[in-house]
């Protein structure tokens, strides 16, 4: 495959002409070629228009049919080869060893969904039948199945060029679900996604699936990304940014005739809890294994760990001591561009000059541009809770550890904490008890509450929840990442009485799907 620099509308390759933009090495601070066009109004309109007039059909396939259009997908990725990992790596400063992980995950997660789809058991297969004889009144014939919503657009995260883009969880969930999806590539891997949007192209085509199932449009953030929101075509969408990237989507979102959902995941500083035998017992080896969380990926996470509340002590002297230690060892790394570079050293230098705040610890500097040094903060749970600015993310490998007195101030402090992706509890036995208390509030606070762990790294399976109340997202019913995804993009349907020829093959009398249903509120095996 050859980077060209262009749009992907349906199976058509477009350049741009509404301005232009070169992607960019953040590692050498140097201009990748070639130069992308960029579209406006007017490729936002053709690609939303060919996804409406795709959407029946592309709905109407059949769950064999869907399944092997994502495998296909992923077969497709991985037959870029290495091209992709080196222009992703180019384009990114991450490491190709990441970056091979991150296309593993990015392929899995489509055949994850792939089986999800064959098994039928996202549509909610539910069938009451009637009961014409029950008394005082008969009951009809209610049938219930989840159907797609309608064409999406997807908006590509900085710091996931693979995972969470092109083809990520938004666009295979989406697509899992019967929705054609338009995404807006995002500037700091314009290459990489285009490479990633040709594989898919040549999937729909090798499906003999409609051209508008898919669609891939670059541009100007606010300009195009507002004409896609808004557009009547589109029917939801999903993003993965800022807070405020993600704000102004929801807000131009419910400005339309017809207000749609915007499922953004945004920001959170994920507490980890650390209670006093924990600490005790293995204070050095958490301190030790938070660091390397905190600095993994230049700390470009999502569910980086920005905050750590402690309970003071002998057992919290050993973690900080540990903890500062092994960050004073490790190396600043490049971050993914140089506007998230900028936006890290302000954060830090606000964080510098609050008074509420003493740094213990900081990471070796380098020579390399953009790079980011690790920076460990110590303060009380009183400053904290007092300064609102403090408790900004600060999207990099930062974080701020608050002491408290004693556990119970565990709850109290928690319950003023806003939403969040994750909390992290690293207790022993001897701590249940506390943490008995805590984790009801964390359940209202956060989407996934660890034990014993950080919180960097997000398993794409049946059970994970990569969500939470806002303002870790605009949503806190949905999960961005697992097979539970894909039902920010369904809607329920009910037919009653209908007749056996005219219903979904899901609740067809033969259940020609095979599939797990619920009849008269019993699960019912194919």
């Amino acid at each position: 495959m050859t980077i060209r620099g262009e749009m992907l509308i349906g199976q058509q390759a477009i350049k741009g002409t509404a301005g232009s933009q070169k992607a960019f090495n953040p590692s050498t601070n140097a201009e990748l070629e070639p130069s992308f066009g960029f579209g406006g109004a007017a490729e936002v309109n053709q690609a939303a228009a060919l996804a409406e007039q795709a959407f029946d059909r592309y709905r109407a396939t059949s769950l064999a049919d869907r399944a092997a259009f994502l495998e296909r997908i992923a077969d497709e990725i991985m037959a870029i080869g290495d091209v992709l990992l080196e222009r992703a790596h180019a384009e990114t400063g991450l490491p190709l060893a990441r970056l091979t992980g991150e296309r593993g995950r990015t392929v899995g997660q489509l055949r994850l969904f792939a089986e999800l789809v064959r098994s039928g058991r996202f549509l909610t297969a539910t069938i009451d039948p009637a009961q014409p004889q029950r008394q005082p009144l008969p009951r009809s014939d209610l049938r219930l199945a989840k159907v797609a919503l309608g064409p999406v657009a997807v908006f590509g995260a900085s710091n996931f060029p693979l995972a969470f883009s092109v083809a990520g969880g938004d666009t295979a969930s989406a697509l899992a679900a019967g929705c054609p999806v338009v995404v807006k590539g995002h500037s700091a891997h314009l290459g990489t996604s285009e490479l990633v949007g040709q594989a898919i192209q040549k999937a729909v085509a090798a499906s003999g699936l409609p051209e508008g199932v898919f669609s891939l449009i670059f541009g100007a953030g606010g300009k195009v990304g507002d004409a896609l929101v808004k557009h009547p075509a589109i029917k939801a969408v999903g993003f993965t940014g800022s807070r405020n990237g993600g704000l102004a989507l929801v807000a131009a979102a419910n400005a339309r005739p017809e207000p749609i959902p915007v499922y953004a995941e945004m920001s959170a500083v994920n507490p980890v809890f650390l209670f006093p035998a924990a600490l005790q017992a293995r204070g050095e080896a958490i301190g030790k294994g938070f660091a390397d969380s905190l600095t993994m990926g230049a700390g470009q996470f999502c569910t980086n760990p920005g905050l750590v509340v402690a309970v003071e002590g002998p057992g919290f002297d050993s973690f900080l001591q540990a903890a500062s230690a092994a960050l004073e060892t490790k190396p600043a790394s490049v971050m993914l561009t140089p506007g998230i570079h900028k936006a890290y050293t302000s954060g830090i230098a606000a964080l510098d000059s609050a008074a509420e705040l003493e740094r213990v610890a900081q990471g070796t500097t380098e020579g390399q541009p953009n790079t980011a040094q690790a920076n460990l903060y110590v303060t009380t749970a009183e400053n904290y809770l007092a300064n609102h600015a403090l408790q900004a993310e600060v999207f990099g490998p930062a974080s701020v550890v608050v002491t408290v007195r004693d556990v119970q101030e565990f709850v109290a402090f928690a319950e003023k904490l806003e939403g969040q992706l994750t909390a992290t509890l690293q207790l022993d036995h001897a701590d249940y008890a506390a943490a008995a208390a805590l984790v009801p509030v964390l359940e209202r606070k956060v989407g996934r509450i660890l034990v014993n762990g950080f919180p960097t790294g997000v398993e794409v399976s049946h059970a994970m929840v990569h969500g939470g109340p806002f303002p870790a997202t605009s949503n806190g019913a949905f999960t961005s990442v697992g097979t539970s995804a894909i039902d920010r993009f369904l809607r329920p349907v009910c037919y009653q009485d209908f007749p056996d020829a005219l219903l979904p093959t899901a609740l067809q009398q033969a259940n020609p799907d095979a599939i797990a249903r619920l009849v008269d509120g019993v699960i019912t095996l194919p």
